[in-house]
């Protein structure tokens, strides 16, 4: 229980705060225990970081596997708007997320961050190849291509985001930028 609150407490934080900057005494105060408590159920900092970013991974994953079966773009469409949705609940964890990234040197944490977006990777890319044999999509379409530029439109929307603080439009841009996404495959959905 009190880990779940501690890595609550770290996204909650990091959604108003620089990552970086985040203290295991306001980790504490935010769950309204002692850094004594909060060390009871992790070695150091490091491993609430690690804590954090394993929850991400296992909530983001069991809101994919969630997901009723669907024709393949409208299941990415899912994948797409089930991701949105976690962002809008959990806004600190992109800035986890970008500051894991920018660190010099190995983590345990960064690890995390790189498999979680292999993961990713390898689902969207998975998705884009049903709906390439469902013929969904133009039968020319650069099936590698696509799964970047697919990554790389949730990372842009997240991005614009986290710039001008404000998720509220990340829901219907979403929606806008699958469209044209999708035209751009020549995609009958």
């Amino acid at each position: 229980m009190r880990r779940a609150e501690a890595i609550a407490a770290v996204i909650g934080l990091a959604a108003r705060s620089d990552p970086a900057d985040i203290t295991t005494g306001q980790i504490a105060a935010a769950m309204g225990a002692s850094q004594g408590a909060l060390f009871r159920h992790f070695p150091d900092k490091q491993s609430i970081w690690t804590a954090v970013l394993d929850w991400t991974c296992t909530e983001l994953q069991r809101r994919f596997d969630a997901i009723v079966p669907l024709p393949p773009l409208a299941r990415l469409e899912a994948i797409l708007a089930a991701h949105i949705g976690f962002i809008m609940e959990n806004t600190g964890v992109p800035r986890i997320l970008w500051g894991e990234l920018q660190r010099v040197g190995e983590t345990p944490a960064k690890a995390i961050v790189r498999q979680l977006m292999a993961t990713y990777r390898a689902r969207v890319a998975g998705e884009l190849s049903a709906a390439h044999a469902a013929g969904q999509i133009a039968v020319d379409a650069d099936l590698e291509a696509a799964t970047v530029m697919f990554l790389a439109l949730v990372q842009g929307l997240v991005m614009q985001a986290l710039a001008i603080d404000d998720f509220s439009a990340l829901p219907a841009m979403s929606k806008r930028h699958f469209a044209l996404f999708c035209r751009s495959l020549e995609a009958v959905k």
